[in-house]
């Protein structure tokens, strides 16, 4: 085989390897195989043929190396994370509405009760307290110990009332009035507030106590113009609340 046609058929076979690691890589072997002097004879021709089959497997391993082969981004093909789930605070009950001012009809110039229902032996008064609101002037009597056995109220058309035991006529304030009467009731032991409100109001001009006496709390209540009123119990803490409707 003549060096010119070895060296062909070098050429031949250098390009049909695909993929150089490097663009010049075949340009320089083909120069080496070109400038080589053929006075070197068979020995010259294997000596480059294995440096050229050497090179071409060098080249070969370095393109098909695995660590070449570019790595993916950081974080790429992660899924983000999910949005946490935040459990929405549960609203709280809203606490069963005690009885409005609209919730219980109003009478006017009769009697209320007597009531009887369950309650202590003595029911213990706590505080007194009088207020006024649109459509009505009103009077809570607060127990520490629940509510009272037996009660009443008691219309009349004066603001004249008798102080208990003593049998001493009173006159309070207003045209009208209404005696609550609590059976089975202590007022003196837990309560030291007043025991005569002139308030002023519209509707109650005055309520005052007139007996604490052998169980028997009673209070008067002296009212402008027709006694029209209504009487409920009110839970937490305990209370007897009468209410003047206001012109």
């Amino acid at each position: 085989m003549s060096n010119e046609k070895f060296r062909d058929d070098l050429n031949r076979a250098f390009d049909q390897v695909s993929g150089s690691s490097n663009p010049g890589l075949g340009d320089r072997v083909r120069y080496a195989v070109t400038q080589a002097p053929a006075a070197r004879g068979p020995y010259w021709i294997a000596a480059v043929a294995a440096a050229v089959i050497a090179v071409l497997i060098v080249g070969v391993l370095f393109i098909a190396n695995p660590l070449r082969r570019p790595s993916a981004p950081i974080g790429a093909g992660l899924p983000s994370p999910s949005a946490s789930a935040v459990a929405s605070p549960t609203a709280s009950p809203e606490p069963t509405a005690t009885p409005s001012a609209s919730t219980a009809p109003f009478q006017c110039a009769t009697n209320y009760g007597p009531v009887t229902q369950s309650g202590p032996v003595v029911a213990t008064i706590s505080d007194v307290k009088t207020g006024t609101h649109p459509g009505y002037d009103r009077i809570t009597i607060t127990f520490n110990n629940g509510a009272p056995a037996n009660f009443e109220v008691r219309a009349q058309s004066n603001a004249k009332f008798t102080m208990g035991a003593s049998g001493q006529s009173v006159m309070l304030l207003g045209d009208s009035g209404l005696l609550v009467v609590i059976r089975g009731a202590d007022e003196h032991t837990s309560y030291s507030g007043p025991t005569d409100f002139k308030t002023g109001y519209g509707k109650l001009r005055e309520a005052r106590q007139v007996e604490d006496f052998e169980g028997t709390v009673q209070w008067a209540l002296g009212l402008s113009g027709t006694a029209c009123y209504r009487v409920y119990v009110l839970k937490n803490p305990d209370r007897l609340v009468i209410d003047a409707q206001t012109p």
